[in-house]
């Protein structure tokens, strides 16, 4: 089917001509035929890369040239929605009879962006989504068209929830929006769209044929019977197959089991791999290695990268920074960096195809059980699915290293069916958060009415009536305990509490553990270090590390140092190496010696200030609402402390646009240690002083003005 012969404006199809989009592939044909242009709703279960970002962008067009209402796309990962925004904001160039506005937005559950109320096109994470319908957006009953990516993800223990609850949510508006679900190739894809009311189309094609094996002692045996050898060395099997690829002139992806593991990979295949390389990539790579070290601090991790990426490899995982993530997933898009080893997150994230996928073992870590499990088929299929690169492969090959067991693994994965997804609602937590959730949404609700709600969730579905409301019985009980919902008669309201707590977007057990926290803080003194206690030990705080061996007799001494800022008695048996960091980042230690001292890196403190960040706020918003004002500023203070991670000494200059942790540090040691100093001294004195110079000193006056008056 061709791009013109399509129902859409003469300018839509002119900009995807633009695009280079000529003929629509299988999938996308098929889901044309099933009404895509004609507002029917639709589950698209289909194989990685075989184009549902078109099928998204041909609903928006066809339903924006026709209405006026609002188009959703909703995304897992802010990584995955970032990368849609870009591909999206080119639609405002179309001319559809009105103005087209892409906006996006991934964070901050408190606050709905007035930019949302005035775009057409909201690119949003589920969380985000979530947090919106509890808000109460007017502009929700405007919602016209929802594309649901990743749709697989509602089986996710941990956000699978959210996303079944904000489908079961936007199914049920008035407006009975058109539904566009993503899905990778699932068993039960005939349930999900019966659930979400939709027509499947399910295609198996792909643009680059896949093809699987299974690599034992080796030798590689496809799933067509097809056998080749690869040559072994010390750097072992994994490796070998990436090289050989890479010497066959494709790239490679090496999925490792953990981050150790990816670094190492990636370490064996370097000198193997810079031989491979002509002038013109080693002088490109050198460039960006250089370009690594100059923007990030020289921890080990960050010096490793360095050094690898100058051989045409990198490693990629949680752990490095934004930046050094960005930079690895550009030369790798770009072809400089020939073999990429990674943990397994980078599968679900951003778009990073190469010729041949090595799965360098089929064993993870399972937190729950405490041990190595394998993976489940359908992570595998998630895996493989990123092998074949459209526009410069011809084929792609997924190779699994086995151990003697090549017909098992060839069974299980290559020939198995992915599991069937089956919903987490009515797990504990999801349950009392989402019934707490309805209602405060829906004051006056009776249990019958909240049971009829969820029976109409994917859980709903698969579970019985009698099992979901003995389910939701246990969840009122508790929330009722906990002065978080009233029962009037039959009908049931949240409290004051139970509103705060459902806004701040948090676990009602979170909430209690807070408040009841709050109420045994003392009226006299600081409690910094007892505030970052209670925050890393709550459910919601992520990424949590347990303490090490080495690391007990430091925490012994830091509980020690900081015990009159404690609210309760604690041991090092209750503190975690998350803990010490955040208290180490807030007097001002450098990511050079978190990695050294507590080995942890970038990446991690990155993600852990932004979730002490959001947990300060609400610890802050439950103190107000059990009239602890006292502690307001106390909060306030500690939560700026961990934004810019600085010493309480600071907190005046960091008020200043333009003047962070570094910055206010260097000017404090030249004695300006609050606004008067900085307003007194003259620019060109402030311009002398290092890391400031003549733009940045002016700049620094100009915000200066802003705060001050």
């Amino acid at each position: 089917m061709k791009i013109e012969k399509l129902a859409l404006p003469d300018s839509a199809i002119d900009f995807l001509k633009s695009q280079g989009y000529e003929k629509l592939y299988p999938p996308q044909a098929d889901c044309v035929k099933s009404g895509l242009l004609d507002g029917k709703s639709i589950l698209v279960s289909a194989p990685t890369a075989s184009g549902k970002t078109l099928i998204a962008m041909l609903a928006m067009l066809s339903y924006l040239s026709k209405n006026k209402g609002k188009v959703i796309y909703l995304s897992p990962l802010r990584a995955l929605a970032a990368e849609k925004f870009t591909e999206f904001k080119k639609l405002e160039k179309i001319s559809l009879g009105k103005k087209i506005k892409t906006s996006i937005s991934t964070g901050d559950f408190e606050h709905i962006e007035k930019n949302l109320e005035k775009s057409n096109i909201l690119i949003l994470t589920n969380e985000k989504m979530d947090s919106i319908i509890r808000h109460g957006a007017e502009w929700i009953d405007d919602i016209g068209l929802v594309i649901s990516d990743e749709v697989h993800l509602i089986g996710d223990e941990s956000r699978g929830p959210t996303l079944e609850m904000i489908l079961t949510h936007l199914k049920l508006l008035e407006s009975k929006p058109q539904i566009i679900g993503l899905s990778a190739t699932i068993t039960n894809s005939n349930e999900i769209a019966d659930w979400l009311d939709c027509k499947l189309v399910k295609n198996d094609w792909r643009p680059v044929p896949l093809s699987e094996g299974v690599c034992d002692g080796g030798k590689v045996t496809m799933s067509d019977g097809e056998t080749f050898e690869v040559k072994p060395s010390l750097r072992g099997i994994p490796i070998d197959l990436g090289v050989q690829s890479v010497q066959n002139g494709g790239q490679s992806l090496v999925f490792a089991e953990t981050r150790v593991r990816s670094k190492s990979l990636a370490t064996k295949a370097a000198d193997v791999i810079s031989q491979l390389l002509v002038k013109k990539e080693l002088t490109a790579l050198e460039k960006t290695s250089k370009q690594i070290l100059s923007e990030n601090e020289h921890t080990e991790i960050v010096k490793t990268l360095a050094t690898l990426v100058k051989k045409g490899v990198a490693f990629h995982h949680a752990g490095l920074n934004q930046k050094c993530r960005e930079i690895v997933e550009k030369e790798f898009r770009k072809g400089t960096i020939k073999l990429l080893s990674s943990t397994p997150t980078l599968a679900a994230g951003v778009n990073l195809p190469a010729r041949r996928v090595v799965i360098s073992n089929i064993n993870r870590y399972n937190a729950k059980v405490g041990a190595n499990r394998p993976i489940s088929v359908l992570e595998y299929k998630q895996l493989c699915g990123r092998a074949g690169r459209p526009q410069y492969d011809k084929y792609g090959e997924s190779i699994i290293v086995g151990n003697g067991n090549t017909e098992d693994l060839t069974e299980y994965y290559i020939h198995g069916e992915s599991e069937p997804i089956v919903s987490k609602i009515t797990e504990d937590k999801s349950l009392r958060t989402h019934i707490l959730s309805v209602i405060v949404t829906h004051p006056g609700i009776k249990k019958e009415e909240l049971l009829e709600f969820f029976l109409q969730t994917l859980g709903g579905l698969q579970t019985t009536k009698a099992t979901l409301s003995f389910a939701i019985n246990i969840s009122l009980r508790f929330l009722s305990s906990q002065q978080l919902v009233i029962k009037k008669g039959e009908r049931y309201a949240g409290t004051a509490f139970g509103k705060k707590t459902s806004m701040l977007y948090i676990d009602p057990l979170t909430a209690t553990f807070f408040r009841d926290a709050i109420d045994n803080v003392s009226q006299q003194g600081k409690h910094t270090f007892g505030f970052l206690h209670i925050m890393t030990n709550c459910e919601e705080f992520f990424p949590n590390f347990s303490l090490r061996n080495k690391d007990y007799e430091s925490t012994s001494l830091m509980i020690e140092n900081h015990s009159s800022e404690l609210i309760e008695p604690i041991s090092e048996y209750d503190c975690s190496r998350s803990l010490l960091a955040l208290q180490m980042w807030i007097t001002e230690s450098t990511e050079l010696s978190l990695s050294d001292t507590l080995g942890i890196e970038a990446g991690d403190m990155h993600r852990m200030v932004e979730n002490a960040n959001w947990l300060s706020y609400c610890l802050r918003e439950i103190s107000k609402h059990i009239e602890r004002s006292d502690l307001l500023e106390e909060f306030g203070d500690l939560r700026k402390r961990i934004v810019y991670g600085i010493r309480e000494e600071l907190l005046d200059l960091v008020r200043v646009k333009g003047i962070g942790r570094v910055r206010a540090r260097i000017l404090f040691k030249h004695n300006i240690k609050n606004l008067d100093d900085l307003a007194k001294i003259p620019t060109h004195k402030l311009a002398e002083i290092d890391k400031i110079g003549l733009t940045i000193a002016s700049n620094i006056k100009a915000e200066l003005k802003k705060v001050r008056y």
